[in-house]
C-alpha cells in the first residue's frame, strides 16, 4: 500500500520496509514496519505511536518486513531459542528484548488424544492445550505482547472489558510491567477471574450486563484517563499478535507443517483471526508450504453470531439477542472483529459450528475421563463440534485435527460439580468396576442457564 501525503501527515511516518541496516548495527529485534486498516485503504499508521482503530472504525493490523525477518531468522535459528512465544520476536511488535514483559509464556503442549480421537472417529486428534499458560488461559499470549508494547510506547495504564480470563491476564502482566490496570467484567463472569484481577491490584468493577456493556464503560473511562490504552478486543493492534503465536507453535511442533484442520472456540474471534494471520506470514516466508488448515469457529448455541452470519453467507455479524451459555468466554453477542473470522474461515475452506451447552458439558466430562484433561467449557465445545462434523462427513477419519483448548477447566468449577460418596470412618470402599475401564459416573446436577442481558455495543 503506497501512502498518500495526507495519510503521512495524519498518521506519522512508518518505518520504511527494506531499509538497509548499518554494517555494525545490531539486527532489529522486530521486523514491524507499520499498521494497516483491516477493512479500508486508510493508512499506513505509525507503529511507534499508541494507536486504536482506523478512522473508519475497523481494527488495525500489524505489518512486518517479512523479507528482512526471513534474512535474520528461520526455523533452525528459532529452534535454538528459549521455549517461549518470544522465540518468534521478529514477527512480534516489541522493539527490543529489554521491553519484553514475560512470565515465560508460550510453547504449550501439543498432545495426541488417542482414546478420545478413537471415540470421536478421528484417530488423528491433537490437543493444543493452553491451560498451562501463566494465568491459566490463552489470554496470557495477548496480554504478554499487548502489555509489553503498551509499556514500550509509554502508556500510562491499560483498561479493558472482559468475560474474565482476558482481565486476569492483563491485570497480571500490567502488574509485572508496573502499569495501572482498569477492568470491568459482567457480574456473571467466573468468580476466580475477578479474584485474579484484584490479587494483581487491578481496579476492578462488575457490571450488571454483558461484555458490550462493560466495553461502553471502559471507553468512557479511558476518555478521562490521559495516556491509557483501551485494550478492548481488536481496539488495539497487538493482542492479536500474541494470539497468532498459537498457529506458529502448532506449525513448529509439527515440524513446520500444518494439520488438516484447526478447531477453535470463538467469542471475540482474536484467536482464530490471529492464527490465520500468523500462518499466512510464515507461508509467505516459506517456512510452511501448501494450503492452510481449514479453520473451524465453534460457538455456543446460546450465542452464535458468527455461525449465523456464516450460514447466511453474510460478510459481517449482527448482534445476538438474549446471549447466554455456560461457556462464558463465548458470550460475545456482537464481536467487533467478526468479519475477520468470517474471512479466515472462508479463505481456508473452513466452517462454523454452534453446539448446545448440554453437548459441550458432556464433551468436557468425556475428555476428562478418556484422557485426564479437564478442559475449559469453551475448549470442550470444540470436541462436541468435532463429533458433529465427523458424523456429518465434513471431517474424514484420516484428517489430522488440532483442537485448541483455550483455558483450564479448574477456572469453571460449576461446570463439573463434585459430590463424591461419603464413607464412614470404619467403612469399606465398594468393589471397583470390572475390566478396569472408568465408568461414566454421574453427570452432576443440571445447571440453570445464564441469565440474559442486553447485547450491548461491539467490544
Amino acid at each position: 500500500m503506497e501512502p498518500m501525503t495526507s495519510d503521512i501527515a495524519q498518521h506519522g511516518n512508518p518505518r520504511r520496509q527494506g531499509e538497509a541496516a548499518r554494517p555494525d548495527a545490531i539486527p532489529p529485534y522486530s521486523a514491524l514496519t507499520f499498521l494497516e486498516c483491516s477493512r479500508c485503504s486508510a493508512g499506513p499508521y505509525d507503529a511507534d505511536r499508541i494507536q486504536g482503530t482506523c478512522t473508519c472504525g475497523a481494527p488495525l493490523l500489524a505489518r512486518y518486513d517479512l523479507a528482512a525477518a526471513g534474512a535474520r531468522t528461520g526455523p533452525d535459528q528459532i529452534a535454538a531459542r528459549p521455549p517461549s512465544l518470544w522465540r518468534y520476536h521478529e514477527l512480534l511488535p516489541v522493539g527490543s528484548a529489554a521491553a519484553v514483559v514475560t512470565f515465560g509464556e508460550g510453547m504449550t503442549p501439543l498432545l495426541p488424544l488417542e482414546r478420545l480421537g478413537a471415540d470421536l472417529g478421528v484417530p488423528g486428534l491433537l490437543l493444543k492445550d493452553e491451560s498451562p499458560l501463566p494465568t491459566g488461559s490463552f489470554k496470557a499470549r495477548g496480554a504478554a505482547v499487548g502489555v509489553s508494547r503498551a509499556a514500550e510506547l509509554k502508556a500510562t495504564g491499560v483498561a479493558l472489558p472482559t468475560n474474565g480470563n482476558a482481565g486476569s491476564a492483563w491485570a497480571a502482566y500490567a502488574a509485572r510491567a508496573g502499569l495501572p490496570c482498569l477492568v470491568v467484567m459482567p457480574a456473571d463472569a467466573p468468580e476466580i477471574t475477578r479474584a485474579e484481577c484484584l490479587a494483581a491490584g487491578a481496579q476492578t468493577y462488575l457490571v450488571d450486563g454483558l461484555i458490550g456493556d462493560a466495553g461502553r464503560l471502559i471507553r468512557a473511562a479511558v476518555a478521562d484517563r490521559p495516556g491509557y490504552l483501551d485494550a478492548s478486543t481488536l481496539r488495539e493492534p497487538y493482542r492479536l499478535e500474541g494470539k497468532k503465536t498459537i498457529g506458529l507453535e502448532i506449525a513448529e511442533q509439527l515440524g513446520w507443517r500444518v494439520p488438516d484442520v484447526i478447531v477453535f472456540p470463538t467469542g471475540g474471534g482474536v484467536g482464530l483471526a490471529g492464527i490465520a494471520k500468523g500462518l499466512r506470514e510464515v507461508r509467505e516466508l516459506g517456512w510452511i508450504g501448501g494450503a492452510l488448515p481449514r479453520l473451524v469457529a465453534v460457538q455456543a448455541a446460546g450465542c452464535a453470531p458468527i455461525v449465523r452470519a456464516f450460514e447466511r453467507q453474510a460478510s459481517d455479524t449482527q448482534p445476538w439477542p438474549d446471549a447466554r451459555t455456560e461457556a462464558f468466554g463465548l458470550t460475545v453477542p456482537d464481536p467487533f472483529g467478526g468479519f475477520l473470522v468470517l474471512e479466515a474461515i472462508r479463505a481456508t475452506g473452513g466452517t462454523a459450528v454452534a453446539v448446545a451447552d448440554e453437548e459441550l458439558l458432556a464433551s468436557q466430562r468425556h475428555a476428562a475421563r478418556a484422557e485426564g484433561t479437564w478442559v475449559c467449557p469453551e475448549g470442550a465445545a470444540c470436541f462436541a463440534a468435532v463429533a458433529r462434523l465427523r458424523r456429518a462427513g465434513w471431517l474424514a477419519g484420516t484428517d489430522e485435527v488440532v483442537v485448541v483448548n483455550t483455558g483450564a477447566g479448574l477456572k469453571y468449577p460449576r461446570t463439573m460439580p463434585a459430590s463424591p460418596a461419603l464413607l464412614p470412618a470404619g467403612g469399606q470402599v465398594p468393589p471397583g468396576p470390572a475390566g478396569g475401564r472408568i465408568p461414566p459416573g454421574p453427570a452432576g446436577p443440571a445447571r440453570s442457564p445464564r441469565r440474559p442481558g442486553p447485547a450491548g455495543p461491539r467490544t
